[in-house]
């Protein structure tokens, strides 16, 4: 839907009453525009780069950005990650480049935390960009380099524990952002 391309923080992406294929046309139109062919997209002089995996870089990067993971079970009672729509986090899409951008200042919080990733087994440090008023995060990864960030996913804090979780982590912050 061309008038979502006018969207503007803190106005919502208009995708609620579109049926699926027009809704993921109207969110790759907005994703292509502020990231992927973005060539300009940095937070404080790093290069944003997408998270490499199985799956091409930006189809990986646009469904942690559109989706949301929940666990599925199969018949045999076996657990499995699944990623499904998630709207609230849609709707903010175009609020990336805005944060990336830091337009805005005020009740914004930048920090870098040592954590543990479950995954790879092995402490990492994560930088979150905050927007406290708007309960809106975004997840970046420093490189190895420390050169540029890989681009993890951001969200709308909308369960009731998200809040509470960023709060712990923003008195356990580092002393500089990495």
């Amino acid at each position: 839907m061309p008038i979502n391309l006018l969207k503007k923080y803190p106005q919502l992406l208009e995708i609620g009453h579109l049926p699926e294929y027009q809704r993921n046309q109207s969110l790759l139109a907005i994703f292509k525009r502020d990231i992927e062919e973005n060539e300009k997209l940095n937070f404080r002089t790093k290069i944003i780069r997408p998270i490499q995996g199985e799956e091409p870089a930006m189809v990986i990067l646009f469904k942690h950005l559109t989706c949301e993971e929940i666990q599925e079970e199969d018949e045999n009672g076996n657990k499995y990650p699944k990623r499904v729509f998630e709207m609230c986090r849609s709707q903010r899409l175009h609020w990336i480049k805005y944060h990336l951008e830091e337009t805005k200042k005020e009740n914004v919080f930048v920090f870098s935390v040592e954590e543990r990733d479950q995954k790879k087994r092995q402490d990492i440090i994560r930088t979150y960009i905050y927007d406290e008023d708007k309960k809106y995060l975004i997840v970046l990864d420093p490189q190895r380099s420390l050169r540029d960030y890989y681009l993890v996913t951001a969200y709308y804090l909308n369960k009731e524990f998200g809040e509470k979780k960023i709060k712990k982590m923003l008195k356990k912050r580092l002393p500089e952002v990495y």
